[in-house]
């Protein structure tokens, strides 16, 4: 009993640790943000906070702006990926074939390319379509890199339903779309409430195609936080106000829903 309670002991305190270190960089940035540039270069804890480097930060950017990119950007590729992934999902999940599993393997390989191997095809494709500095070809780009996934996890909370269900809507008269619509929709909404999620958390967070394909007009909020960084050196307290803007709509949103998001990427856990 006694090596029970301190196994139990040693992973909470295992848990504990993982998570304050996962936490504190974010913890870290927030304290940054409410210092001087001078504060920022001195490790400490007590120092008089400051709302300086969000007004320069205001004052420099046009924060709304860049805020409304990201969400056209997680909104619209997160549309985009259901809009695809789902009739994908749906077929490979209730009509299966012998080269199905070596699809979904081949789909998700593609997530392990890394993305500056087909920088200069992407970048040369964009320019000639006239897609460069473009919302609607960043939206995308974003919807092709995260399509894998979104195929990958609806497929798994499908093939989680009975078939029998659909068998019964279909002597009933249910074409596919009132499948989708009535009977898999309903019954796969956990998981596919937290596929959402995490595909928007997914394009909110892009910034390798955003910095290489954007400038101005189209740039997301991980532009905005780029722009802090200038060969002069890096101006920590102004980048972690930056940082701190650009992440906490997301953080918030993920709060907020992390009961759905638990509850969808545990869907059909337990029989």
């Amino acid at each position: 009993m006694e090596a029970r309670r301190l196994k139990s002991l040693a992973f909470v305190i295992l848990g504990w640790g993982t998570a304050l270190a996962i936490f504190f960089p974010i913890f870290w940035m927030g304290l940054t943000a409410f210092k001087t540039e001078q504060q920022a270069y001195a490790p400490g804890l007590l120092f008089p906070p400051t709302l300086d480097s969000f007004r320069e930060v205001f004052a420099r950017s046009n924060y709304l702006a860049f805020a409304l990119n990201s969400i056209y950007l997680s909104v619209g590729s997160t549309l985009i990926c259901f809009a695809l992934a789902i009739p994908a999902a749906y077929r490979m999940a209730f009509f299966p074939t012998k080269r199905t599993q070596s699809t979904l393997v081949w789909m998700l390989s593609t997530k392990m390319m890394p993305s500056v191997g087909v920088l200069l095809p992407v970048y040369l494709l964009s320019r000639d379509l006239g897609m460069l500095d473009n919302i609607w070809g960043l939206i995308a780009i974003s919807a092709l890199m995260n399509l894998p996934i979104a195929v990958w996890m609806t497929y798994t909370y499908f093939c989680e339903i009975p078939a029998p269900i659909l068998e019964a809507a279909r002597v009933d008269g249910a074409g596919i779309l009132t499948e989708i619509r009535h009977v898999l929709a309903p019954m796969a909404l956990p998981g596919i409430a937290s596929t959402a999620l995490l595909l928007i958390i997914l394009s909110w967070n892009e910034a390798f195609w955003s910095i290489n394909l954007t400038s101005a007009k189209a740039a997301p909020l991980t532009v905005f936080i780029a722009a802090y960084s200038s060969p002069e050196g890096l101006f920590w307290a102004k980048l972690s106000a930056a940082s701190l803007l650009a992440v906490a709509p997301i953080m918030a949103m993920g709060w907020l829903a992390q009961k759905q998001l638990v509850s969808g990427l545990t869907f059909g856990a337990v029989k």
